[in-house]
């Protein structure tokens, strides 16, 4: 009985050694799904409705903060905008790399533009994001519908395009 004690174990040792010491075979690459999270803030531009400053922070590879602080010519002249969402991401699929690289996003917000007669409101973003090969950029496309709620309830939209830079 010993001996087969000691002839199982010297067999799960040697076999212990010769799984560590095999050479690692080539994985199955994974769909590149989002940022590096290493480098989890952007900042950037959106041109459109508004135009300014766009700001983007990861806070999971699917979920992420994102603000604008912008000027908007649509009103009656120009007015400072400040909006800020959550957004929810959901990777494209396709056999295609660069479609990989690419995200779907909705989100939920809100935003204030600074006139006369300044205007609170509700936003609801939806976009598609491209995360830009070996490097640490995005392209993003987004349309926004807005309900202002005060000083009174009315029916808008937002949308342009954009880039930012991630570190």
């Amino acid at each position: 009985m010993r001996k087969v004690a000691l002839l199982l174990v010297l067999v799960l040792a040697f076999a212990t050694l010769a799984v560590a010491q095999r050479r690692p075979t080539a994985q199955k690459r994974q769909p590149y799904s989002g940022p590096q999270l290493s480098r989890p803030t952007g900042l950037g531009m959106i041109i459109g409705e508004p135009t300014g400053v766009s700001f983007k922070h990861w806070l999971s590879r699917k979920t992420a903060f994102d603000a604008g602080f912008a000027w908007s010519f649509a009103g009656r002249g120009e007015e400072l905008h400040i909006h800020a969402d959550y957004l929810w991401h959901m990777p494209l699929r396709s056999a295609d790399p660069v479609v990989r690289r690419t995200n779907f996003y909705i989100g939920v917000g809100g935003r204030v533009r600074f006139e006369n007669d300044s205007r609170v409101g509700a936003r609801v973003p939806l976009g598609l994001v491209h995360f830009v090969k070996d490097t640490p950029l995005d392209v993003f496309v987004e349309v926004a519908p807005i309900m202002d709620l005060a000083p009174e309830t009315e029916v808008s939209a937002n949308g342009g395009i954009g880039l930012r830079y991630f570190f």
